[in-house]
This record gives C-alpha cells, structure tokens and sequence, in this order.
C-alpha cells in the first residue's frame, strides 16, 4: 500500500478531532477527502505530511512506518490552497526551489523542471513572476514544484477553491490527465463532492472526524451505508421524506408519505407502523397524474435540463431532475413518483435499510 493509516486519533487538548480512522490507498491511486467543513479532512491530510502529529496510531508510507518521521523524509509532496508561490522569483527558480535546496546538479535542476513544464504545458511561462499569471497556471506551477521532486504520495488541500467555476472544471480535467500521465499516488482534499465525484478512484467521506463510508464514486452513489453520505454524494442532494411503513409483498416495503403510498424494495425485517426517513433523487423523480403532490416554486434552467423546485403542502422542498422542451410553470401543481427500486429506505438512526 502506498498510505496505510491504522486507528490514528488526533485531538487539540481535549477536543478529539480525528476518531480512530484507519484507512488504505493502494500505489497509483487517486484518493480523495470529502466532507463538510470541519470535518477533519485537512487535519487528515496534514498528518499523512507529518504537518501535525498524531495523538495516537500509526501512519505508513509504502510499508514504512513514519509516524515519528519528519516531513521532508517521508517522501510527500503538498500542493495548498494557496500556492504558496515565492513572489520575487520566476516559474522555472519556483519549481527549481526545492531542487537546489537539496544541492542538486545544474543538469539534473535543467531536466525536471522542463519535463515538469512540458507536462503542464508551461514552457511558454517559465521565465515570468507569479504576478503575471492566472490563476490556473499559477496552480499548475505549484504542481509543477511537486512534480520535479518526484515525491512517493502527492497531498493536495483544497487546491482549486480559490479559481472561479469554469477554471475548477478546466482544471478538474487537468488534474485527471495528469493523474493518468504520470501514474502517482494522490490524495485529494475537497468539500466539493462534485470535485470527488469526477476525480476519484476510491472516496472516503468525512463527517465529525469520522469514516462515514469508503468506495468508488459510483458506489457510493449508488449504494450509501447511510443519510449522511446519501445526502452528501450526488448533485443536487438527495431530498428526503419521512413515511410510515404500511407493510410488506415479498421484497416490496409499502410507505405512506401523507396521503401517498411509495413502494421501495428492501430485504430487512422492519414493523408496521415504524416511522422511517425515505430518500429520493432529483433524476429519479417521475411527474405523473397519480403520486404526491407538490406546488411549483421555481426552476433552474440549465440548457438541457432543468431543476424544478417544488415544495409540499407540509413545507418540504423536494428538488425533481427534467429534461424536457416544456415544464410546469410557477404555482402549478405536481404529481411525483419514483420507481421501487431507486427509492432508499433509512431508520431512525440514519443506518440504511437495505
């Protein structure tokens, strides 16, 4: 394994922070954090660096125990939020930095730094300051500055938090490329499950410093262990009900939300009358002329798709995926189904019932 992480706690005098996670990612892999803000994810990050230290457990780094090791020997390479780009020095002497700290041959310096700049396409920027650039390309020369060291695991915090919208996507795709092209672990911190979703080989959500769940992004999407990471993977969030079971044919589970009955299929033993949280994506919600009704509010319109926001007379809003030339207009009155199938049943501790 590249990173393994065994029962690691971290706590700020007696704030526990990181609760006994452990964790593996294997050689090559593109892992990624994700999690709401204070989530420990970055703290995470932070450890595997050797940036904060761990109150107990143990970290390793390809079968080497680096717990007690310090930063620059555990053979890691961060990329920050920020940059952290010297601002009196060029691209090619940023990249170089780290290089020459290390007395490394001219030769050797003259190397890295073209080939780091020819896989993200800046050779055109190596004789200009930071202060000449965008902000992608001032990214891609932090990355660059990883590269060149040719680090075992490469950390990444939030890299793309501070480019707009269509410079994350842009650079989004860079990152997958480069990813593919040089075939490097890396471990990817975000709050963006979006960011999660279109980068990752294997995600682990975060929540209160906790491993909610561990899969690939599909899984995940697919099959949540529970409300949390439901509600968490996929865009828009999964809207959610509370229904009352009704009963039981074979694997199908009769729901009422109001005066509307669901169907969903599960396999667990659950009573009549026991109140439960049902979960409903946007994109497997059906407008049809039987099901629950709900009052157009507004909708997003997106070019080939659009979001319609609808609300319950009990007051939830329930977002409905459409594709489609024409929608229903504000005020109008909806009926909404969902296949059995893609309906997803959770108890009153969150848990799935699968």
């Amino acid at each position: 394994m590249a990173v393994q992480l065994r029962n690691v706690r971290k706590a700020f005098g007696t704030v526990q922070v990181i609760h006994d996670v452990s964790m593996d990612i294997a050689s090559g892999e593109f892992a990624v954090f994700v999690g709401p803000s204070g989530c420990g994810k970055s703290t995470l990050l932070r450890m595997i660096a050797g940036l904060e230290d761990t109150s107990s457990g143990k970290v390793s780094i390809e079968d080497v125990d680096v717990t007690e090791t310090e930063p620059a020997k555990r053979g890691v390479a961060m990329v920050f939020q920020s940059y952290a780009l010297y601002p009196h020095l060029s691209v090619y002497e940023n990249m170089a930095f780290s290089l020459r700290l290390r007395h490394a041959p001219k030769q050797e310096i003259e190397e890295k730094v073209r080939e780091a700049a020819g896989i993200l396409r800046l050779e055109e920027q190596l004789h200009k300051k930071p202060s000449q650039l965008s902000g992608g390309q001032r990214q891609r020369v932090a990355i660059g500055r990883a590269i060149v060291r040719q680090p075992k695991v490469f950390l990444f915090d939030e890299p793309l938090s501070n480019l707009d919208a269509e410079l994350r996507v842009q650079m989004r795709l860079e990152l997958a490329r480069l990813h593919k092209q040089i075939g490097a672990t890396m471990i990817y911190v975000t709050h963006d499950q979006v960011e999660a979703m279109t980068l990752a080989d294997k995600i682990f959500v975060l929540k209160d410093g906790v491993v909610q769940q561990t899969g690939r992004p599909l899984d995940l999407y697919r099959n949540p262990d529970n409300r949390f990471v439901a509600g968490f993977i996929g865009s828009p969030a999964m809207n959610f009900l509370t229904a009352t079971v009704t009963g039981r044919e074979g694997d199908q589970l009769a729901l009422r939300v109001g005066d509307t009955t669901f169907s969903a299929q599960t396999q667990e033993p659950i009573a009549t009358g026991t109140i439960v949280t049902i979960g409903l994506r946007p994109e497997h919600l059906v407008i049809s002329e039987t099901g629950l009704p709900v009052k157009m509010e507004m909708a997003e319109e997106l070019g080939g798709l659009a979001y319609l926001h609808t609300r319950r007379p009990e007051g939830e809003e329930i977002v409905v995926e459409w594709r489609g030339d024409e929608h229903a207009v504000m005020g109008e009155t909806l009926k909404l189904t969902c296949p059995a199938d893609k309906i997803m049943v959770f108890d009153s501790e969150g848990l799935r019932v699968r």
